[in-house]
């Protein structure tokens, strides 16, 4: 099953080029993480005392938010097209931080907006018949749920290409990308189903904890992120690869 063997070389990528993956995005990832870390250190007030106004950051903490925020997105940025590189062209990291590529994380950053422009789209395509389906079948809200997020995961996928592309300074256009994985749609329905079953798996421990704030819960999640991030990427590297510039994958 492609899909399945897609998803497999993806993990295999990470699990067998660990200690690059770790040169590449362990700094980078604690600096995406601090925009975590400060939240759970201060987290806001969602109840008031009786008579006083809701609690509202202050200018300091919406500074701090913003700066953390930014710092989160240039470093998940940053990780993504390191190790796109690594896996396409093979640029390794000899010490903890990788080459900074500005004009291809720009690239990045443009297309992942596109992108997400255009999921959000498909997404609302989408909802709206399975939003009027569902208001006279309650009982398939959970089911429509989850139609909608493998169609967003689907969308990302088929358009996904672009990224690895531009990580590595490639032209490729969105109907070039739509049309290289024409004919895929099987395989990569399956693809977004086990990436999101996945991800849903992933999470189920953190359900478990009587304290959802608990720094188990924080450290389980930070460590599962980064798992999450580097085998998310891997698989946009595996489909280029595959798809893009027939390389094998067995």
């Amino acid at each position: 099953m492609l899909g399945w063997r897609i998803f497999l070389h993806s993990f295999n990528l990470v699990i067998a080029n660990l200690d690059q993956a770790l040169r590449l995005s362990l700094l980078l990832y604690l600096v995406q993480s601090a925009y975590t870390l400060y939240a759970f250190l201060n987290p806001p007030e969602m109840i008031a005392a009786e008579g006083d106004a809701p609690a509202v950051p202050g200018g300091e903490d919406v500074t701090a938010i913003l700066l953390l925020g930014t710092f989160a997105i240039v470093a998940s940025l940053w990780i993504a097209v390191a190790w796109h590189r690594f896996a396409l062209s093979g640029e390794r990291v000899q010490g903890w931080l990788p080459r900074f590529h500005g004009s291809e994380i720009l690239a990045y950053l443009g297309r992942s907006l596109l992108i997400g422009l255009l999921v959000v789209i498909g997404i609302l395509a989408v909802s709206i018949p399975l939003g009027i389906l569902s208001a006279g079948l309650p009982g398939l809200i959970g089911l429509m749920t989850l139609a909608i997020v493998g169609a967003a995961a689907y969308l990302f996928f088929r358009l996904g290409v672009m990224l690895p592309a531009a990580a590595i300074g490639a032209d490729l256009r969105l109907a070039e990308a739509w049309a290289a994985t024409r004919g895929q749609s099987g395989p990569i329905l399956v693809l977004a189903l086990i990436v999101v079953g996945a991800s849903v798996l992933i999470q189920l421990p953190s359900f478990f904890n009587d304290d959802p704030s608990s720094i188990i819960n924080l450290v389980y999640a930070l460590v599962m992120n980064w798992f999450a991030t580097m085998i998310g990427i891997s698989v946009l590297t595996t489909l280029y690869g595959y798809f893009i510039e027939g390389r094998s994958i067995d």
